[in-house]
């Protein structure tokens, strides 16, 4: 009776941090595909380029075109210079942003949903 119980204790605790790690786990490939995005975006600012966020876009100044779905990926897209990616349903569609500073080295500053639930 006490050896069920002790699994029991550890099944309650050892579920819910299993179900975070996997979401965690699922939510790198939303992040991972803001690399193209940040890469094409901090080399057009550094040469100059783009020296307002308002032209950087997606398919303008080297940048490439938005992303459509892909495994746990809704979309990503670069608007006004800030990089956006959605999740799927699958992740609870939460988002993950990046906006960069204008001087080089740029500097970049995380936001969206994720933060939020700590999945970035």
């Amino acid at each position: 009776m006490i050896v069920v119980a002790i699994i029991g204790i550890l099944a309650a605790v050892a579920m819910p941090a299993y179900q975070t790690y996997t979401q965690r786990a699922r939510f790198s490939e939303v992040i991972l595909a803001t690399t193209p995005f940040k890469t094409a975006l901090g080399l057009a600012i550094q040469s100059g380029r783009i020296t307002a966020l308002a032209g950087a876009d997606s398919g303008t100044n080297g940048i490439p075109p938005a992303l459509g779905a892909s495994g746990w990926l809704a979309s990503a897209v670069v608007d006004e210079g800030v990089i956006i990616a959605i999740g799927t349903a699958d992740v609870d569609s939460h988002t993950y942003t990046l906006t960069p500073s204008l001087t080089p080295p740029v500097q970049w500053t995380e936001g969206g949903t994720c933060v939020d639930v700590g999945l970035c």
